[in-house]
């Protein structure tokens, strides 16, 4: 079916392949669709794909562009380049190490660099900072070490993507710091944690995110064959999602516009839900200027009228409550006179006393709108809906997705920020890797092979229990055969359960006997060769598919990172599969893996918090919205080692931050979180309610204030 374009579309698309555009609007207004269209027009008219560039924030928003250039039905030619700011700064760096290397300060030139991951990246900064803390570092910080390292390595990076040398992170942090003494002293130490980390990777060749950004940036930038490279293999510019990205990457925009034949800059007002990664709206706006034509597109391709309604109404709230900075901001709220009259505002409530009934409710709600008992109902397909939470703890994923599958409804979670060795699947696939690795001398514990069998035999918690009971040898690390139990308990256990459960045991046993493997590899064949096969437990489990994929390439990108690195390889008893599961059980992060990110086939219900939704970057006909009573909908996350505003280009050295900058920052994020979602909802929100939140408190926050005006001022109307 031909795509209909809109005439102020179709007018940015025939303005021809010369000049520079800056299109803005709000999500959903048709801007990508503009994009993708003005790609395929370039590459029909005859440009060579291998002059086009087409740069985003964040590498799945490149998916859309994808289609015209792996189309067949294009023309022959180069290949159009995708890149990231991050990905560009690594490619030039690898490929322009001899100009780097001796100019950065790196400790031996003549050898090839090794590019970090986020997750290898926390396993150097993990090697250095764990001594230091045993000498009392961060002494009065009660986080968990990974998020420690973590914080650490974010400060790195927005010295990078800002612009301000990674030496004067303390002193800006301690600078706008207002509260207790003591806390100065832990900025010190993050300080001289990130100097040891820059110069551990200078020495070592290691080029982390910030190292690569800092050295592309200072040394090869200003490098005039670097220079004209670039300029000769990009003549049209295609940079969507400009308010997502970071100031260095605008900064090299700025240079390159006015060298460029074409470009297509393409800008989300209400935008910036990357800020705390370092997204910066005010530089990319002001890339405007630059462009010979400004355009602006407005209303919604996505919005009903009463989901615009809504929008119209909450936005209307917020800056009433917010003051006049809000108008100032980069900001849109779709409106028009028919969602300001429309009666049923896009939203119905899901109210309950307690929690579990929330859920429960909401569970059968989303089974109503994919089953409907009307027959003239339109029924909805799973992965129209989304289910999103300011947080989405453990307890609340468990609670909701067990109801969905009772009833009978398919679901898929996604949380980046978390952990794999919080994820059932990695922990199952790790524990059987132990055990299939009798040499690492790691033992797991009797729950860690109950979870296991229970996850990869498809059984339940109770029968697993009493087989892990029977069958584990923790001293001799092997599992008995099922032929040695008891009759009556093989006929309690069930001989289904049985013959899935030797099939596994023979399979670990010959692996044992044969030659080891890379980690990577090993859990691949035990993936493709038991687990995924009929009757077992990641036979029809999406979310442990998508899980095992993404340890799967963490492993291997680890190992990768660390054959060619000599940190602790000479040790006698050193094994990267055994180091690897060593920091998987310190809590290292998961790395963003594109499956993840990506919407996929499969038709299932996302189950996700709120912020990861925005960044997907996705659409769905109805949104779930849990917990408005909770302030995780505002307010900032505590960071004691970092400050996601006061390492900002625009914030003023040496201001300090107070209470009141917190409470506009908290709203201005409230603001653009809310109306984000509501740009990306086609027909209704549902709101979960409940007297006595997920902790069992009453919780009262501002979001739900914002609702209830709403319902107030409706009541009014109709009075």
């Amino acid at each position: 079916m031909p795509l209909v374009l809109t005439p102020e579309q179709q007018a940015v698309i025939e303005a021809g392949p010369n000049g520079r555009v800056f299109l803005s609007g709000p999500p959903g207004s048709g801007k990508s669709t503009v994009g993708v269209e003005h790609l395929r027009r370039l590459l029909s008219a005859g440009v060579s794909g291998d002059s086009i560039l087409v740069l985003t924030p964040q590498r799945t928003l490149q998916d859309p562009y994808l289609e015209p250039i792996r189309s067949p039905a294009r023309a022959a030619g180069g290949e159009v380049a995708t890149a990231t700011i991050g990905g560009l700064a690594r490619r030039m760096c690898d490929l322009f190490w001899p100009l780097l290397a001796e100019s950065a300060g790196f400790g031996d030139p003549a050898r090839r660099p090794l590019f970090l991951t986020l997750e290898t990246a926390q396993y150097y900064m993990a090697h250095l900072v764990r001594p230091l803390l045993d000498e009392g570092y961060f002494e009065s910080v009660t986080i968990d070490r990974n998020r420690l390292y973590a914080q650490i390595i974010d400060n790195l990076n927005k010295s990078a993507a800002v612009g301000f040398p990674y030496t004067e992170i303390g002193a800006r942090l301690d600078a706008a710091w207002v509260g207790e003494p003591g806390q100065r002293r832990i900025y010190r130490d993050a300080q001289d944690c990130a100097t040891r980390f820059r110069r551990f990777c200078l020495e070592h060749n290691l080029l982390d995110f910030s190292l690569q950004l800092e050295a592309f940036w200072t040394y090869l930038w200003p490098e005039p064959l670097v220079h004209d490279y670039l300029l000769s293999s990009c003549q049209h510019l295609i940079y969507d999602n400009v308010e997502e990205d970071i100031p260095r990457a605008h900064d090299l925009v700025r240079a390159w516009l006015p060298q460029l034949d074409s470009a297509l800059l393409i800008f989300d007002e209400g935008g910036g839900h990357r800020r705390f990664l370092g997204a910066d709206v005010e530089t990319g706006f002001a890339l405007r200027d630059l462009c010979e034509a400004h355009l602006s597109f407005s209303g919604s391709f996505v919005m009903s009228e009463s989901v615009a309604g809504l929008a119209t109404s909450l936005g209307a709230t917020l800056a009433a409550t917010r003051g006049p900075e809000l108008a100032g901001s980069r900001w849109h709220v779709a409106d028009s006179p028919a969602a300001r009259q429309n009666e049923q505002i896009g939203f119905e409530l899901i109210k309950h006393h307690f929690y579990p009934e929330l859920l429960d409710d909401v569970a059968a709600t989303i089974r109503s709108l994919i089953m409907p008992a009307d027959p003239s109902q339109r029924a909805l397909s799973p992965d129209e809906i989304v289910v999103l939470a300011p947080y989405l703890s453990d307890a609340l994923r468990f609670a909701l997705t067990s109801r969905l599958e009772a009833a009978g409804v398919p679901w898929r979670s996604h949380r980046p920020s978390r952990s794999l060795r919080e994820e059932p699947a990695s922990l199952a696939l790790i524990t059987l890797a132990v055990l299939a690795h009798p040499h690492w001398n790691v033992r797991p514990s009797k729950y860690d092979v109950t979870y296991a069998l229970m996850m990869a035999l498809g059984m339940d918690l109770v029968r697993a229990q009493l087989l892990a009971e029977i069958v584990y040898r923790a001293k001799e690390i092997t599992l008995a055969p099922f032929d040695g139990i008891k009759a009556d308990t093989q006929e309690r256990l069930t001989f289904v359960f049985g013959s899935r459960y030797s099939t596994l045991r023979d399979w670990i046993l010959a692996y044992r006997e044969s030659s080891a493997l890379p980690l990577d590899h090993f859990l691949r064949r035990l993936f493709g060769e038991v687990l995924s096969q009929p009757g077992f437990g990641f036979r029809r489990d999406l979310d442990a598919a998508r899980v095992t994929g993404s340890l799967v390439e963490s492993v291997r990108k680890f190992r990768l990172a660390m054959e060619p690195a000599f940190v602790d390889l000479d040790h006698p008893n050193f094994d990267i599969g055994r180091e690897y599961v060593a920091v998987l059980q310190e809590g290292v992060l998961a790395a963003q893996y594109l499956e993840s990110w990506r919407q996929g086939a499969g038709e299932a219900v996302l189950v996700t918090p709120a912020y990861s939704f925005l960044m997907m970057n996705r659409l769905a006909t109805v949104q779930i919205w849990l917990d408005p009573g909770s302030s995780g909908w505002y307010q900032r996350l505590d960071q004691p080692l970092t400050h996601t505003e006061v390492l900002r280009r625009e914030w003023p050295s040496g201001r300090q931050w107070t209470f009141a900058d917190e409470e506009q920052a908290n709203h201005e994020t409230m603001a653009r979180l809310i109306i984000g979602l509501l740009h990306r909802c086609r027909e209704k929100v549902y709101l979960g309610i409940t007297e006595l939140g997920e902790s069992g408190f009453e919780e009262r926050g501002q979001l739900l204030y914002s609702f209830q005006g709403i319902l107030s001022d409706q009541q009014r109307s109709r009075g």
